[in-house]
């Protein structure tokens, strides 16, 4: 089979190697890999490394849809032919993972384990869970990171109610999933971004309200469309100094479910709007496997449909990591035949 291999830090290292198939342990089942959805956090990954338990040779990418082709001994969780994805936090079943103060939980796919850039995969059957029946493989292979942090923000510990309001910041893969499920659970939706016509493909998406960022100040804005009331929950998805405006957009006693790190690791605000405005703010690490399984049932149910750019091949991998360095409206995902 081909999988994506690094020896190092760099994309430069990366190469499609051949190798062998995978074959599943006991509790394991081997997976065709048929899409990969990449994620922001694979740049870096791939570009600077993820510290000192990054194993190599290194495989990138933690999302993937696919089937069962082979089942290790002692599981019944899958059966050949079943239509899995993968979950972003392997062993993460419910609740925090394991971790403590000094050492927070930092585990995942593509990271402290190999990734999913592969034909084959061979992975404990507890690091999976059954793909949407509504979804393509493309589209399924959105949900594990994307697709589930916007759910643990929004429905998981929000809940969004109708008649609330909730901005997301840009209109990559996490702020269209979170523009689809407010919508769907009855909030107006604000979307702010630096360009016309994804402005204008987010309104035709249900947006209630666009902001151009460069054009006005994003947070006058806000007051403006909402008679100075704010935001009742932002999905923070710059970070670094910009949570200091999430606080300034956000309504009194709101939420902010601080999320990308565009802008850095270190966050910065003012504490005079934390301490007034009363409001909630939470990281979002992405999510557990009961909440990835309540999303494939959500999905099914509501029949949400993700938003993804371009689909491109295996061997492509090079033009679409250029393509995530661009920017994507919604997600870019690498097809395995």
């Amino acid at each position: 089979m081909k999988r994506w291999e690094m020896d190092a830090p760099g994309r430069e290292r990366l190469r499609l190697k051949t190798v062998a198939l995978p074959e599943p342990r006991p509790g394991e089942v081997r997976v065709k890999v048929a899409a990969v959805s990449l994620n922001f956090r694979d740049k870096g990954a791939i570009e600077s490394g993820v510290g000192p338990s990054q194993p190599f040779p290194f495989t990138p990418a933690s999302d993937m849809a696919g089937v069962v082709t082979d089942v290790g001994e002692g599981v019944t969780r899958f059966a050949v032919g079943d239509r899995v994805i993968s979950t972003f936090n392997p062993g993460r079943l419910d609740g925090p993972g394991p971790g403590s103060a000094r050492r927070p939980p930092y585990v995942m796919l593509g990271g402290s384990h190999p990734g999913v850039l592969a034909e084959y995969v061979a992975f404990p059957a507890d690091w999976f869970v059954k793909a949407p029946a509504t979804l393509d493989a493309a589209e399924a292979s959105t949900l594990p990171c994307a697709g589930l942090t916007a759910w643990t923000a929004l429905v998981e510990y929000g809940p969004v109610r109708p008649g609330q309001t909730v901005l997301v910041q840009g209109t990559g893969g996490v702020a269209l999933f979170g523009l689809q499920l407010a919508r769907a659970m009855g909030a107006d939706v604000f979307v702010t971004s630096g360009s016309d016509d994804k402005l204008a493909r987010a309104k035709a998406l249900g947006a209630t309200h666009v902001i151009h960022r460069e054009r006005e100040d994003w947070v006058e804005a806000v007051y403006r469309l909402t008679e100075d009331r704010g935001v009742d929950h932002i999905l923070e998805l710059v970070g670094g100094a910009h949570l200091g405006r999430s606080l300034e957009a956000v309504a009194l006693h709101g939420r902010i479910s601080v999320i990308g790190v565009f802008e850095g690791f270190t966050v910065t605000g003012s504490s005079a709007p934390l301490i007034l405005k009363e409001p909630t703010v939470r990281g979002i690490h992405v999510g557990h496997r009961r909440s990835l399984e309540e999303l494939v049932r959500g999905v099914d149910r509501l029949g949400l449909k993700p938003v993804i750019d371009r689909r491109y091949g295996l061997e492509e991998l090079p033009a679409a990591l250029e393509h995530l360095d661009r920017g994507a409206f919604g997600k870019i995902v690498v097809e395995s035949h």
